[in-house]
């Protein structure tokens, strides 16, 4: 199983707090081009990292935040 960022999710929150990406990988401790990559789909959150994310969007749970994404098939995600 992987662990993905709800982009469009994450997206709408920094806008109604009136913040960028750019702030969120700050308080993240990531550089701005790996939070793109985290939102673009093409990184993949450590639990480590979803843990700051999650302290950083308090009012926010898991499921509104990350997507659990489960093999086809039987077939490996990695």
């Amino acid at each position: 199983m992987k662990v993905t960022l709800r982009s469009k999710e994450i997206k709408k929150i920094l806008i109604r707090k009136n913040k960028s990406q750019n702030w969120l990988a700050h308080r993240l401790e990531v550089s701005s081009g790996y939070m793109s990559q985290l939102m673009d789909g093409s990184r993949n959150p450590s639990p480590s990292l979803r843990e700051r994310i999650m302290n950083n969007l308090p009012e926010h749970k898991f499921d509104d935040l990350f997507l659990i994404k489960e093999a086809e098939n039987g077939k490996r995600l990695y």
